[in-house]
């Protein structure tokens, strides 16, 4: 059995291949690393099975908006530690981190022995944050309540979600996920339910208030 086993999530290969080597040589040759490269993917790993030692997940991933990605995987999968890894370093994308639920954040830029630690730290239960972690804003209450609401969501609720955000009708929905049209709405009224928003253009708002760099 693997030491430790590990999803990596992140959408460019080279990226993901370099995180692979990296970790390899940090943890030893017996972790157990698979990749995903889009929300999707990441959720197949997980619904297959639920005990990963460490999700490393992309800022911006296909298949979701900024932090919602997190939002949902803090919701189904809390015994998961997840820790971000984005190219993106502002304070504000670091607070927004560890208030949606991360267990640390390595920006991109970070030197190999910087990411190893930071990996090693989290497995043996602790939380890394870069030094600029100290100097980050609160993320609003707004932001905590979109937060609160998305995490209650299922995957198949967060995929109609983002379809609906994207202008879907629900029969374009439908085709897309192999479901009915009532099913999509049964989808569609349990989302505004759990959210609080009562038409399309309020569950986009919130959903938007997820972008990893929130509007002025």
């Amino acid at each position: 059995m693997a030491a430790y086993e590990i999803l990596i999530a992140d959408d460019h290969p080279l990226f993901r291949s370099a995180l692979h080597q990296a970790l390899t040589l940090g943890l030893g040759p017996d972790v157990r690393l698979v990749e995903a490269a889009s929300i999707a993917e990441l959720e197949a790993c997980l619904a297959e099975k639920g005990d990963w030692d460490l999700v490393l997940l992309d800022l911006n991933m296909p298949g979701a908006y900024g932090f919602s990605g997190l939002v949902l995987l803090r919701g189904q999968y809390p015994q998961i530690p997840v820790v971000m890894i984005s190219a993106q370093e502002d304070a504000s994308v670091i607070a927004r981190s560890r208030e949606f639920g991360a267990s640390g954040f390595i920006p991109k830029s970070s030197p190999l022995e910087i990411l190893q630690q930071a990996v090693r730290q989290v497995l043996d239960g602790d939380t890394w944050w870069p030094p600029m972690a100290e100097t980050s804003a609160p993320v609003s209450e707004e932001t905590k309540a979109a937060s609160a609401g998305l995490a209650s969501l299922t995957p198949q609720q967060f995929r109609v979600l983002t379809m609906v955000c994207e202008g879907l009708l629900n029969k374009q929905i439908a085709y897309e996920l192999s479901v009915s049209e009532a099913t999509v709405k049964a989808h569609v009224t349990a989302i505004f339910r759990k959210l609080g928003v009562r038409t399309r253009t309020q569950a986009a708002l919130l959903l938007q208030q997820m972008e990893s760099i929130p509007a002025q």
